[in-house]
């Protein structure tokens, strides 16, 4: 996996680039999505939860446990959720010793570039559910919806603000690598900054028969958000086990 700076150096700006109060409406579909699960769900481990943002607004519906790799994110996620239990670990080694109603992954899995790791960050999944319980993978592409693209952002907050420049690139195998441009002002004072980032890439049939390997029963359903076209074919993977 690399190791991008806005997950360490930058931590502090990360909230700058993508606001917890953006997420209200895809918290709100997988909050539905594991409430419409068969059996009552209380209780969700989220696996390399970051900044927090999805468990900002989560937290009204479930008891949540947050695990990261990374200390500066799960320092900056305590800000915005100072009630909840924060965990450091890694989501393809993590062992709790507890189980739970549900397990959540969202982007962070895109940083697990083989196959292997992806099945191990699975394995942790369904070691920590309980029998019956459900699992939440939203990779943010598969193959088959990935296309490369530049998008642009960043928020402000009293005197300090950001600005990005996102440029993903065509992918090469497995991989595609993005690099972003931040502009960092605080004050009167600014600066420019780069960043690498290396994520996965996978056909839908290889998320499939990985989960199937493990023991999870697949649903895969259409995600749908108010930023996407009509006809982006972006999923959710809904895994019980």
């Amino acid at each position: 996996m690399t190791n991008p700076r806005l997950y360490g150096e930058f931590a502090g700006w990360f909230h700058l680039l993508t606001h917890p109060k953006s997420y209200w409406e895809e918290a709100k579909v997988f909050t539905e999505v594991l409430q419409a699960h068969s059996r009552p769900v209380s209780t969700v481990l989220e696996l390399g939860s970051g900044g927090g943002n999805n468990a900002s607004h989560m937290k009204k519906h479930f008891e949540m446990t947050l695990t990261d790799l990374s200390p500066e994110m799960l320092e900056l996620s305590r800000t915005i959720n100072p009630e909840l239990e924060h965990i450091e670990g890694d989501m393809r080694t993590l062992r709790l010793g507890r189980s739970f109603d549900a397990v959540f992954v969202h982007d962070a899995i895109a940083y697990l570039t083989t196959e292997e790791d992806i099945e191990a960050a699975m394995r942790t999944a369904f070691e920590h559910l309980q029998p019956g319980g459900i699992a939440l993978f939203v990779p943010d592409n598969t193959t088959e919806n990935f296309v490369p693209r530049t998008t642009s952002g960043g928020y402000s907050e009293g005197d300090r603000g950001l600005r990005y420049l996102e440029w993903i690139h065509p992918a090469k195998g497995n991989t595609v690598e993005i690099t972003f441009v931040y502009v960092l002002r605080e004050g009167e004072t600014e600066r420019v900054e780069s960043d690498r980032h290396v994520v996965g890439l996978f056909p839908r049939s290889t998320w499939t028969t990985l989960f199937e390997r493990v023991g999870f029963r697949v649903d895969v359903r259409p995600y749908r958000h108010s930023e996407f076209a009509p006809d982006d074919r972006y999923e959710l993977f809904v895994l019980t086990k």
